[in-house]
């Protein structure tokens, strides 16, 4: 039976779950996730589990946090005075905004704590710091030509 290999296109079908059973994401048979086993278009980890799965098998998958998002770094957590937004704003704990920056770099972040005077913006991806596990289907591999 046929088995993924690097250089492979897969397809996948998943349902991503964190420990607690919260789906954070999902590609399922109406929207399934294509791609190159090698050209990192997903975690390095995922792939190497994918490697030698035979075409049609089924398997859960668990990504550490080191593998998937990294850890939550009190270094991608910025506070700035309040008076940086305008007054007329109204903004919210858990409200995403896009900041840019003086390099020119442009970054989303969410907004964690406020209050009058300050306000508490994290860079971190949400799943940072979380373990992922992955029920995934290997639907279909394609061998380059």
């Amino acid at each position: 039976m046929q088995s993924a290999k690097p250089g492979d296109l897969v397809t996948i079908h998943y349902i991503g779950t964190l420990d607690n059973g919260y789906i954070f994401d999902s590609a399922e048979a109406d929207n399934p996730l294509s791609f190159t086993i090698g050209e990192e278009e997903i975690f390095p980890a995922l792939e190497q589990a994918i490697i030698g799965m035979q075409l049609g098998s089924a398997a859960n998958i668990e990504i550490r946090s080191a593998d998937a998002y990294g850890p939550r770094r009190d270094e991608n957590l910025l506070r700035v005075p309040r008076s940086q937004f305008p007054a007329e704003r109204e903004i919210r704990a858990g409200e995403k905004i896009s900041l840019a920056f003086s390099d020119g770099e442009e970054r989303i972040m969410r907004i964690l704590m406020l209050d009058e005077t300050q306000v508490t913006l994290d860079a971190n991806h949400p799943l940072a710091g979380l373990d992922l596990t992955f029920a995934l289907h290997l639907e279909k591999i394609a061998r380059p030509a």
